[in-house]
């Protein structure tokens, strides 16, 4: 058509590795379609895509070791173009390619399927999956949109990746079955063992090891710490990173910004221990200094160190839902740069989230409004630990319904969060206003119905045995490494 946008063509190349060692397993050529210079309302419109959150898939693992649940891993072949294009778009042709007769000029492509590269590739392959899944009496999760529910089967997708778990291998095998009758190139895995850049390992007492030793090793080798020096904590106790605007620029001997990427994806899947650490040099991404570019390579020298731990799960049915939440009052204030940088005033909380005493979601971050007292920031750091914690419950209750066993010693689920601030202790469970509480904006109160209904139970704790403490702040070696046990299991 005459006022059809004609849009670039790709190719993509890429080589894939093995997980575990790093090795080269597979040379990938791909053409796209050159998604950039797609036009909204054009050939677009709608592009997001939900995935399955990692709090649901540690959640299911543990779950599958307690109650010796059978776990299928399954990939879709090719599996955005599996699924039809949802409007006209035309493509040139792709470099290399020539014509019979005329040349790239004369001809372009009409595209038949749903090819990679789009904006909205992959929201057009989720929406053709879950008609599919729905075809084969899979319910989907009214809490995860990846997670799906058909009699005693529970079938997780993050994106082409699948998980499927039930409380028996052939019903797993079943379903599978199911869905190549639909047509979908799909192919069966095995047992769980390379899933969406993480390493799971089963050992031999039945408990599971997430790692990711190949990122760790591609992080190294990007930063370029090639000596032996290593360090036993992922950041230095005596140094609060700051703007250092005084201080020379980063010489960009490596990339600050993808380094920082790589760091956040495993401090968010496998490494809580780092996280705290990851987004003090992340915060700075935009304008790193020196000082930051230093600070990176004192928490690759501590990866190098601990390049094999990762997460240990090895859950005890005698716990339940647990939740350790913490706040570092101001612990960035400083009074030269505060009229530069506000952030300086601000507090940082930091929450870990277990079940069956694994963790199942973690967090360290910067409040979003200065707090004016110790309590506050306290009071501040429970309530954004709730909001994941609420979603989580909720989970947990749903797969209840479902008629699968979860762990739950009373006749509903609940959750024991530890707080080792009395002052907050006591304003979360009495609705008391006084005159240093009562301006706190009643979004932070959203989990008090929880409370009073016996959802949420609110228990002290010492500091000394606050878990969450790892996330708010850099310890030194002991302490560090005590609570690092608690998260990691190792």
């Amino acid at each position: 058509p005459e006022d059809a946008q004609i849009v670039p063509s790709v190719w993509s190349l890429r080589r894939k590795r093995n997980l575990t060692t790093n090795a080269i397993t597979k040379h990938k050529a791909r053409l796209n379609l050159h998604g950039g210079k797609q036009i909204y309302g054009m050939n677009y419109y709608e592009t997001y895509a939900p995935v399955v959150t990692w709090f649901a898939i540690r959640l299911m693992i543990i779950f599958a070791i307690i109650f010796r649940w059978s776990l299928r891993q399954v990939d879709f072949v090719m599996a955005y173009p599996q699924a039809p294009i949802e409007m006209d778009i035309y493509m040139e042709l792709p470099q290399g390619i020539e014509t019979a007769q005329g040349n790239s000029k004369d001809y372009v492509l009409k595209l038949l399927k749903n090819i990679y590269g789009q904006k909205q590739a992959g929201r057009v392959w989720n929406e053709y999956l879950v008609e599919k899944l729905r075809s084969i009496g899979f319910n989907q999760s009214l809490v995860d949109d990846c997670v799906f529910y058909r009699n005693d089967t529970i079938f997780m997708v993050y994106v082409d990746d699948g998980i499927f778990i039930g409380s028996d291998d052939d019903l797993l095998q079943e379903a599978i079955k199911d869905l190549r009758e639909l047509k979908l190139k799909i192919e069966d895995q095995g047992h769980p063992a390379d899933y969406v850049g993480v390493n799971i390992r089963k050992t031999k007492d039945g408990s599971y090891e997430f790692t990711q030793r190949a990122l760790i090793d591609s992080i190294i080798k990007d930063v370029g710490v090639t000596d032996s020096k290593s360090k036993p904590v992922p950041a230095k106790v005596s140094l609060q990173l700051h703007a250092f605007k005084d201080d020379l620029p980063f010489d960009q001997h490596f990339d600050y910004c993808s380094a920082v990427g790589k760091l956040n994806y495993l401090a968010q899947t496998t490494r809580p221990d780092i996280m705290y650490a990851t987004h003090q040099v992340a915060k700075y991404s935009s304008d790193p200094r020196q000082t930051h570019g230093e600070a990176i390579e004192y928490l690759v020298r501590y990866l190098k160190r601990t390049r094999d731990l990762g997460l240990s799960f090895k859950p005890d049915a005698s716990k339940g839902f647990e939740c350790y939440c913490d706040a570092d009052f101001s612990g960035n204030w400083n009074k030269a740069l505060a009229p530069v940088d506000p952030s300086t005033a601000k507090s940082r909380s930091g929450w870990i989230i277990f079940y069956a005493g694994c963790p199942v979601c973690w967090a360290s971050k910067l409040q979003t409004q200065v707090a004016l007292s110790t309590t506050e920031a306290e009071y501040i750091a429970m309530s954004m630990a709730l909001r994941d914690v609420i979603p989580v419950m909720n989970l947990i209750k749903e797969i209840k319904s479902k008629g699968f066993s979860v762990i739950c010693n009373k006749p509903h689920v609940y959750c024991k969060v530890f707080e080792d601030n009395s002052g907050a202790l006591e304003l979360a469970r009495l609705p008391k206003l006084r005159p240093r509480t009562k301006h706190i904006n009643v979004c932070y109160h959203h989990f008090r119905e929880h409370v009073r209904k016996g959802l949420i139970k609110i228990f002290p704790i010492d500091t000394k045995d606050q878990i969450a403490d790892t996330l708010t702040k850099a310890l030194a070696q002991n302490s560090f490494v005590k609570l690092r046990k608690f998260m990691c299991g190792q």
